[in-house]
Parts: structure tokens; C-alpha cells; sequence
């Protein structure tokens, strides 16, 4: 599950595969979550996660995506008519290139239209995207994210990296400069672009020349021009803590930031950001979810969290956080939901309530088993 948005009207929730067609057409679920029976140990089970219906994603013209055609990475419902939202990273591989996108589609799949990515977004040149002239996202370091403003005017993605001919992608040590990328949800044009500063990956592997990488994976419009956004670090063996279900550390760390674009440089006149004078989005830690521990006192394994959404209200009036990790279809990985309770704090200081009012409420952890 890379994408999640909670659907206030019928109480459920929307959850975006990421498949890219291997074991079924790229889809998306409805479920539901009790958040009553989440528990706060570390084997919660799968009480209270119910998968109710699955929807592939239609192409222009109606066929499903085949294989590898396709990597749907963010979902959002836009509750003005029902339609949704939905992100695809794209790729930069031997493979072939192709393009990320942003599109709309109706409740059961069916294409409605392309929103206008920028073409400096679009990988040309080199597969490594290391050579002169080279541009566009790199692989898998793309559209990741999706969020649609609190007036509902407004789309916004992100690269979870820099684009090529921005800079080089994080690493142990290197930060990477990604962009968030505006649209107008009524036209579908893209009217803005912010620099994010991703941070460098926060523990390194057990051994040198692991794989290790740290990407912005999501974006949850909180306020105009804030978001809570979630920063993904991986590295191979890293000394993570708390265990997963196969016995050994995630190598995941989960941080949650806010994000301020309101004193940014609009940047969308740049198609490269090298040499360029700017200011970037401002960033605070709201919560790093290592902190995070069970009943009993013991540390909460992270998988590899990539959505996020408001949930439910709560009886006491707090506000509910729900995230969702991709498992990636590995079998020492597990699909896990987290929900967080944000405590309400006093006027004037409203953006506190995000600064420090986060609170663990409850989680869940379910094993790749998902229906068709």
C-alpha cells in the first residue's frame, strides 16, 4: 500500500497499490479500520482491517496497465466529485524510460485525465542520469507523493529526489534537493514548484556500498501552504531499532515534518536548479517514529511507510493520523498501519498542534494477504 486517503463521507478508506501489474492489474482498495482494535504490541494481528473491494486502474481507452507500465505510488480522493487522484512515478531504467504522471480517474478505474507535468520531469539522456545533459526524475526517486490543498483548489506531488540536473540524490552523508510541483486542480496546469530539502539518509548499512537511500514519500496539505510530510530512510542492515516479524531490524527510519512553502521561491521558471539563487521550503521534525513503543515499553518496528491521511475524530475531539507502509511484496517486509492521535492545543499558536501534539494512539500489522 503506497497511498492512503481517508473518504469522510462513508467512513472508509482508500488505499493505492503499489503493484506495478506483476501479481494483478495495478489497483486500488476500499477498507475500513477500526482504530478501537489496533493494539499497541508488537504482534497487533489484523484485528479491525477489513479489505472490502479492490478497482483496477483503466488506461486511456479502457484496457488495464500491463506489466511494468506503471508504479501508482499516491492516491487522494477529492471529495468535490468523488473522483481520485493518483500519482505514477514513472522510470529511468534499462528497461525503457517513462514518463511520471498525475492523473484523475472515476470510482471504478476509469481514466478521466492527465494533469500537465512539466517536460524537465521527463527522464532523457543516460539510464544513470549522470552525463552531461541528462534530465528529468531518476529512477525510482520520483512522484511518490500526493496532496490536495484544504481549500481543494490545488494539487500538489513531489519527487521524492532531486530531478537529475538539480543534483545528485541523498545519500549517507548527502542531502538531495527534490521539488513539490503545484497544480490547479480546475485546469490541470502546473502553476508552482517549491525545493524541498530531503535529508541525508540517517543510519548507514552494516557495510560500505549497501544500498541505503532517504526520499520525501509524502504530503499531507495541513493548512495553505503547510503540509505534514513523511521522510523515508533505508539502509541495508542498518542498525535500526525494534525487529519485524522475520527476526531482524527494518533498516527503516520514519520521520514526520512540517513543511512551510509560504516564504519559498516559486522556482518553476528554473528547468535546472544548478547555480540558482532560492529559498527552500522550511522543515521542522514533528516526530521521528522510532520513538515510538508498545504497552510494554518495547520498540515499534517501522516498515517502509509511505502513506498518510486525517482519519476519524475521536470522541475526545482529537484529530486522527493514519499511515500505511508498502511491503513492497517481500517476505521478510509486512504491510503495517499506524494510527497517531494529535493532542489539540490553545490559540493563537494552531500550527503547535502539529509541532508537538503528536501522540502514538494505536497499530496494526497485516501480512501481505491481500484479495485480488
Amino acid at each position: 500500500m503506497s497511498g492512503i486517503d481517508f473518504d469522510r463521507t462513508t467512513q472508509r478508506y482508500l488505499a493505492l497499490s503499489d503493484d506495478r501489474s506483476a501479481a494483478g492489474p495495478a489497483r486500488f482498495y476500499t477498507l475500513s479500520l477500526d482504530l478501537n482494535q489496533f493494539q499497541r504490541t508488537a504482534n497487533p494481528g489484523s484485528a479491525g482491517v477489513d479489505f472490502l473491494s479492490v478497482v483496477a486502474l483503466q488506461q486511456p481507452g479502457g484496457s488495464y496497465f500491463g506489466l511494468n507500465q506503471v508504479d501508482p505510488e499516491g492516491l487522494r480522493l477529492n471529495p468535490a466529485n468523488g473522483n481520485l487522484l493518483w500519482s505514477n512515478e514513472g522510470q529511468r531504467a534499462a528497461a525503457g524510460f517513462q514518463n511520471p504522471t498525475v492523473r484523475e480517474m472515476t470510482p471504478s478505474g476509469v481514466y478521466v485525465r492527465d494533469f500537465a507535468v512539466p517536460g524537465w520531469y521527463q527522464p532523457a539522456g543516460s539510464v544513470a542520469g549522470n552525463q552531461p545533459g541528462d534530465r528529468g526524475v531518476q529512477n525510482n526517486l520520483a512522484f511518490e507523493s500526493l496532496t490536495l490543498s484544504t481549500d481543494g483548489r490545488t494539487l500538489y506531488t513531489a519527487t521524492e529526489n532531486a530531478l537529475v540536473q538539480d543534483g545528485p540524490a541523498a545519500a549517507v552523508g548527502q542531502a538531495s534537493n527534490s521539488r513539490i510541483l503545484a497544480f490547479d486542480l480546475s485546469s490541470g496546469s502546473a502553476t508552482a514548484e517549491y525545493v524541498y530539502p530531503v535529508s541525508p539518509v540517517v543510519l548507514p548499512p552494516s557495510a560500505p556500498g549497501l544500498f541505503a537511500t532517504s526520499g520525501l514519500v509524502e504530503l499531507l496539505a495541513i493548512a495553505p501552504g503547510e503540509f505534514i510530510a513523511v521522510e523515508r530512510s533505508f539502509a541495508i542492515g542498518a542498525a535500526t531499532p525494534g525487529v519485524g516479524p522475520a527476526g531482524q531490524t527494518t533498516g527503516n527510519t520514519i520521520r514526520l515534518f512540517h513543511v512551510d512553502i509560504r516564504g519559498a521561491t516559486d522556482v518553476s521558471s528554473l528547468e535546472s536548479l544548478a547555480g540558482a539563487s532560492y529559498s527552500a521550503a522550511t522543515k521542522t521534525l514533528l516526530l521521528d517514529m522510532s520513538d515510538l513503543r508498545h504497552d510494554d515499553g518495547s520498540v515499534m518496528a517501522l516498515d517502509n511507510i509511505e502513506g498518510i491521511t486525517l482519519g476519524p475524530v475521536l470522541d475526545d475531539d482529537r484529530q486522527t493520523l493514519v499511515l500505511v507502509s508498502d511491503n513492497n511484496f517481500g517476505a521478510a517486509q509486512f504491510t503495517q498501519f499506524v494510527a497517531l492521535a494529535i493532542s489539540p492545543v490553545p490559540e493563537p499558536a494552531a500550527v503547535s498542534l502539529f509541532l508537538v501534539g503528536l501522540a502514538a494512539l494505536a497499530l496494526a500489522k497485516r501480512r501481505a494477504s491481500s484479495p485480488r
